[in-house]
């Protein structure tokens, strides 16, 4: 991999810190708690569904 040039570092710091800037802590807190409870309803369906699959 080539190093990154002064305008490449240049730009991808820019968009990293604007991006900082935008999001604030309540709401990485929400995302990543909703993100847990949609893997775990996810995983709990696949399991019940998996189980009605083989009874029948």
């Amino acid at each position: 991999m080539k190093p990154l040039t002064n305008v490449q570092q240049g730009t991808l710091g820019g968009t990293l810190c604007s991006l900082w800037a935008t999001f604030t802590w309540s709401s990485m807190a929400e995302t990543v708690l909703l993100a847990a409870i949609g893997a775990t309803v996810s995983y709990l369906v696949s399991r019940l569904l998996q189980g009605k699959r083989r009874r029948h």
